[in-house]
Formats: structure tokens, sequence, C-alpha cells
């Protein structure tokens, strides 16, 4: 259930242990790259961390090659974006990882030719889910309707193996509390943050940079991404905290920018043309719902993307994640044996947990932030504390901003922040290096 990145992703990996794979999708899928309804994050900019073009390389080997062939940009961080961290700007000079800044529709398109020339793989778009079969404990296949049709007109589809790909807003814990069996728990850090994104025809911004991140936090909370696309293009996300959204008229949204802790990217956007209107989102709530936890006598049902874990999208983790668990599948499924469901979902959870890590430990220090799985306590605001020595050491530090880089890339978990003892050593004993308040050079 679900045809977007995540659930071809792992239609591709299960089409290599199962006779036949049917997709279903709400939408019908165009020739070309477009934004589609059932992805309202199709308009946003999107990001591949390092770990995702991996994780993609690995999946679909030649991907990234195509993407690049359609335009994609490739870009250094730090090396060749403004950085701007905890109220001054990353040195260029730092070790740099790769990125891709392809946009939503045509990562999608390329994922989707690839995936779907399976000869096991089956899709039928128009074609909605509307409930699951089976009984408490065991789900054997889904109810579905064409789009647009009468409720009457429902068929039933059984299935060894149900996958729950339909994003943040899936009902798949209530259609599983109408068989008679258990939701999952929910974990939930919710900050309220809103945000919009433009696109945007410009000059290349000054000092050969390639585009801009200004990272809020607590103590500041509006942020900023711009970065380039193909069709040269660029994409602008500004976001700001609870019930201060960016405004979504091209003129307010530019005047938004001022709001940011340094000068440098209102200025830019004040000599861009809009080649859209900005179009907002404000559901930006991290949302993790324990799958695992139904026990192992729980079969017939594996849950992947934002349907299990959803993270704030401003810190641009979704796709590398989805590509991230689909490479945890594969590897859980090799070896020639098939492993019960549980042990998938356990797999698949598991991956996503660095990703988990970094959105809720950045949100829960935010003013405003709400839900059962905000980090409190003291041990919590002692770990606040180091991590705030951390970030102040970032840019400045190249030790440091390699180490920070890692973890915000999912290249390594965040525990690494504690145990490496040259992190520490810095975090502790040394004197954060201030940076100059110019923009970065090269």
């Amino acid at each position: 259930m679900g045809g977007s990145v995540a659930g071809l992703l792992t239609a591709h990996v299960l089409a290599d242990h199962a006779e036949r794979v049917t997709v279903l999708e709400r939408d019908h899928y165009e020739d070309a790259p477009g934004p589609r309804a059932g992805v309202p994050q199709s308009r946003h900019t999107h990001v591949l961390l390092t770990s995702g073009m991996n994780a993609l390389d690995e999946l679909l080997p030649g991907l990234l090659t195509e993407l690049a062939e359609a335009g994609a940009p490739r870009l250094a961080v730090p090396g060749d974006l403004g950085v701007w961290q905890a109220g001054q700007w990353i040195s260029r000079r730092h070790p740099s990882a790769p990125i891709m800044t392809p946009s939503r529709p045509l990562l999608e398109h390329r994922v989707r030719r690839r995936v779907l020339a399976g000869p096991r793989i089956d899709v039928r778009t128009g074609t909605e889910a509307t409930g699951l079969l089976g009984r408490p404990g065991r789900v054997t296949g889904v109810v579905v309707r064409q789009r647009g049709a009468a409720h009457h007109t429902r068929q039933d589809l059984t299935a060894d193996l149900v996958v729950d790909a339909t994003g943040r807003t899936g009902r798949t814990p209530q259609w599983l509390a109408g068989l008679g069996g258990r939701s999952p728990a929910e974990e939930v850090v919710d900050t309220g943050r809103a945000y919009a994104t433009c696109v945007f025809h410009a000059d290349d911004p000054a000092g050969d940079l390639r585009g801009f991140y200004i990272v809020p936090d607590a103590g500041q909370p509006f942020g900023a991404i711009v970065l380039p696309a193909e069709g040269d293009r660029w994409l602008v996300t500004l976001s700001g905290p609870r019930d201060e959204a960016p405004p979504t008229d091209p003129e307010g949204f530019t005047g938004f920018a001022d709001r940011l802790p340094h000068p440098a990217v209102h200025k830019w956007l004040s000599t861009a043309r809009p080649v859209t209107r900005p179009v907002g989102y404000r559901h930006t709530a991290n949302r993790r719902r324990r799958y695992d936890r139904l026990g192992r006598d729980h079969t017939g049902l594996l849950v992947v993307g934002d349907a299990l874990c959803a993270l704030n999208p401003v810190y641009g983790q979704g796709l590398s994640v989805a590509a991230l668990s689909a490479v945890a599948l594969k590897r859980e499924l090799a070896g020639g044996r098939v492993p019960p469901v549980h042990a998938l979902q356990r797999a698949v959870l598991r991956s996503s947990r660095p990703a988990w890590d970094v959105a809720t430990g950045a949100d829960s220090p935010m003013p405003g932030a709400a839900g059962n799985a905000v980090r409190g306590g003291p041990v919590a605001r002692l770990l606040d504390r180091y991590l705030a020595r951390v970030r102040d050491r970032v840019p400045g530090d190249p030790v440091v901003c390699t180490a920070n880089r890692d973890v915000l890339f999912l290249l390594a978990p965040p525990r690494t922040l504690l145990t490496s003892p040259r992190v520490l050593r810095r975090a502790l004993l040394t004197t954060a290096v201030p940076t100059p308040r110019d923009l970065p050079t090269p």
C-alpha cells in the first residue's frame, strides 16, 4: 500500500523473495516528473544525504548517475554551502561529504521507472486501500476500491504479506483495531514548527556558494534551506516556530527571510525571481509507531516509511531513511531463509533509530515542544548542555565538525558524539574558535 519512494524501494527488495509484488497507489502516475496530490512533500526541498546516496547505489546501481545526467546537483558539505550554526558560519575548509539535491518528483520518477521494470512487480494506480483483511494478530490482505468509485465496489485482495507505506496519514492503526487487534503505541515529539517552500530563478550566491543552511535551535528558532535543483532552479524553504509560519505570498515569503539571524539569505532572495507561489506545510511532528512491540505472533503486516517513523522534514532525513530501511530489509532477508515478520519489522525500525534520535534530540529542547517522547529531566538537561558545547565548536573545529556532520548525515550513530575521545576532549577542555561573521570563503 503506497507507491512513493519508501513503498517502491520495499517492493524492489521483496521482489527477490516473492512470486509477485503488487503496488497499490492512490494517484495516477504521470509519464514525466511532476508533483503528485498524494505526496504533499513533492513541492518542497529534498536532500539525499551521503548515507542515502550510498543506500540507493546499493539498491539501484547506476541511479545516482541517472540523476546527475538529468541535472540533479551534487554538493559538498560544508565546502559548497553557507551553513550558519550556533551564531556563526561553519568554516568551509572543514572536511566535506557529498549530498545530492534532486527535486522530489525527479527522484521518485527515476526510482519508479527502475523499480516497476522488475518482472515480478505489478502496479495498480488509482486504487485506494480502505481496510485490512484478517483477524487479531494476523493480516491476510487488504480491502481496496478504485478512487472515485462507490464503497460497494470494494474488492478483497489476499496476500502473504501486506506492506503499509501510506505515510503519515495512514490508517493502519485504526484498521488493526477494527480487526479486533491492538493498535501500536505511539511516541511523539511535536514543536509545531511550520515551513514554506518557493521555487526561484536566481544567480548563484556570492563567494562561490551553492546554497545556504540556517540551522534553527532553541535560542534562534528561524531556519532556511536554499539549494539548487535540476532545471536551473533554486528551492528555498523557510521555517518558523509555532504560530510564526512563513507567509505563502512571494513578497511576504521574501520578507520573512529578514527574520533570519544573518542577512545573507534575505539579501540573495531580494534579487531572485519567484517561479511559483510559496507552498506551506505544518505536519512536522516526529511520530514513531511501535509495531515492533505488537508481539512475535503478529504476522502478515510490515510497516515502513513515514507510516512507521515520521520525522520532522526540516532535517532532510526522509528520503535517506527510506533507502536505509530498504537496505536493512534486504540484509535481513539475505541468506536464503525467510525470517518472521517480527524480525523484519525490528530491522526496519532499527535502521531509522539514528534519524529519530537526531530529530527528536534537536526538537526536544525547542520552546513549546510537546509529546510523550520529549526528553526531559536532569539527565536530558545535562546531555543538552554537553551537546550545546559540541555545537558551539562545530563552526571552528574540523574534528568536531566532521563528527557532527557524520551523525547528521546518518553515517555514524549519535552516541559517537559522547564516546569519541577526540570529540569529548575538544567539547569539554577547549574554547570554541570563532569564525568571521562575513560569508565564509572556500
